[in-house]
């Protein structure tokens, strides 16, 4: 096995030796089997390639101290690809069997589970693709629904900095559209207004919503949040945003453990000034403090630019806490790898 500086590792892809994979062909699914064939083979006239009908997951599992290995509220992701599957009118996964498949990946590669105490975890991408032969716009004749997994640094070298983000002039979804599915297209449209915003020297974009451009719908590919000068934290509500896992625990946690009153409603790009903190949150980056946002001429800053708020910091102690097994977990949110 290579030798891993599991101090000093990215979010790049590595190649570790398992994989899950299943087929779905006549109607059926295959039975699920690890492989250690690391590629696709696929029809040229595969469907995930010409009309982008693929979807994805993106979860994380964590080594305990105790040398055990938790993962994070994996029957969400599971419902989650589901819902992206059906608005795609593709095959969904039995739940048992998602949740089955994400566990023999990571014991399979249990070398690969980052040790405790350096903040880094084992990355895991679930993936559904249409394949086949078929040239028209319809659903694919076949899928592949693969399981793969590699180590990954913590997002933070330096922990929980602020940094500053730009609102972009492009819409991320439409409002009767793909926006709430974890969709390949989605991604490949942020690309440009990613690129946009990182050229700016900022880190990332700010989208509003599609309807009237007056409302906060998520930060690059995360949600947003913020916590009020009243103690209130609030997150946008909106049927184009994808809904995240990361974020409907951190609504539970600020309300159950911090007291805070919990919203999911309208955050105004007018409106910031109600905000003492505000944050970006999701699997890759758990939660990154927001700085600053630029809205057309005007520079607003939150806590600090360069240092973490009181609350922000609370939340991301609380949930890492219960991700790493330090904190006591709400039932049924940990799924222990035996």
């Amino acid at each position: 096995m290579t030798t891993i500086d599991w101090n000093n590792l990215g979010f790049n892809y590595i190649k570790t030796p398992w994989r899950y994979r299943m087929y779905w062909k006549d109607g059926q699914w295959s039975k699920g089997e690890l492989t250690e064939d690391s590629t696709l083979q696929i029809s040229e006239a595969s469907a995930a390639l010409h009309y982008g009908q693929q979807c994805f997951e993106g979860l994380k599992a964590y080594r305990r101290k105790d040398g055990k290995i938790n993962l994070f509220r994996v029957d969400e992701n599971a419902k989650r690809l589901n819902r992206s599957a059906t608005r795609l009118l593709m095959p969904t996964i039995p739940e048992e069997t998602f949740i089955d498949a994400v566990k023999q990946v990571v014991k399979a590669n249990e070398d690969f589970v980052p040790p405790y105490g350096t903040g880094a975890t084992l990355y895991i991408r679930p993936l559904l693709i249409g394949v086949g032969d078929s040239i028209g716009v319809s659903p694919a004749p076949e899928y592949i629904f693969t399981v793969f997994c590699m180590p990954v640094g913590p997002y933070f070298k330096g922990g929980l900095t602020p940094t500053n983000f730009i609102v972009s002039e492009y819409d991320r979804a439409a409002p009767q559209g793909t926006g709430a599915a974890k969709v390949g297209g989605n991604y490949a449209a942020s690309l440009l207004p990613g690129k946009d915003a990182h050229d700016h020297k900022y880190s990332d974009c700010i989208y509003l919503d599609p309807e009237t451009h007056t409302k906060i719908e998520e930060v690059g590919s995360a949600n947003f949040f913020g916590i009020t000068k009243d103690n209130k934290f609030i997150t946008p509500k909106s049927p184009s945003i994808l809904p995240s896992i990361t974020k409907y625990s951190l609504l539970y946690l600020a309300k159950e453990r911090l007291g805070l009153e919990a919203i999911e409603g309208t955050v105004k790009i007018d409106e910031l000034d109600q905000f003492a903190e505000a944050g970006a949150c999701g699997t890759a980056a758990v939660i990154s403090p927001i700085g600053g946002i630029q809205y057309k001429d005007n520079f607003h800053v939150f806590y600090s630019e360069t240092e973490v708020g009181p609350v922000t910091k609370a939340l991301y102690d609380e949930l890492t806490g219960i991700q790493f097994g330090d904190k006591e977990a709400p039932e049924g949110w940990i799924f222990v790898v035996e």
